[in-house]
């Protein structure tokens, strides 16, 4: 008898403990009050770029999939120009286009106002932010992680 409970107290911690360091290492993604306006026009048409047919059923009949692109497009992905900033960091041209829906997809002449963070396998779901620049330019892309506010 004494094992028995001696058995179940042990389990009974464990999963407790399981329990807590599982919710410590998650965080809760906030978005911002913006993510709930519909779509534009541009935001719309960088998705068909890269999902084609494959765009309403992977994306806009996701709601949660589709908060998350919002997210992206309009609060975690930001195009600077540092001039006087000479860090090294990974080039754009080093990160593999993602054409996994759209084969024909072609890089293209960075332009800030046009450029479709999208058709790019950026880790947008890395813990932390990244940093990328675009070659023989002084533009930094920069990806905040979506752990921040």
């Amino acid at each position: 008898m004494r094992k028995t409970l001696l058995f179940f107290y042990i389990l009974f911690i464990s999963s407790l403990t399981l329990t807590v360091n599982a919710q410590s290492g998650s965080k809760t993604i906030v978005f911002n009050e913006n993510i709930k306006t519909p779509l534009n026009g541009a935001e719309k048409d960088m998705l068909t770029e890269v999902y084609g047919e494959h765009l309403k059923m992977n994306i806009l009949d996701n709601p949660q999939r589709l908060k998350s692109i919002k997210n992206i497009l309009r609060n975690r992905v930001k195009i600077v120009d540092l001039s006087s900033f000479k860090k090294d960091y990974k080039l754009l041209s080093q990160v593999p286009l993602f054409n996994k829906y759209n084969s024909s997809l072609k890089r293209e002449l960075f332009d800030k106002a046009t450029f479709n963070p999208l058709k790019y396998s950026f880790d947008f779901y890395a813990k932390q932010t990244q940093v990328f620049r675009v070659d023989n330019t002084n533009y930094y892309i920069i990806i905040k992680s979506q752990h921040q506010n």
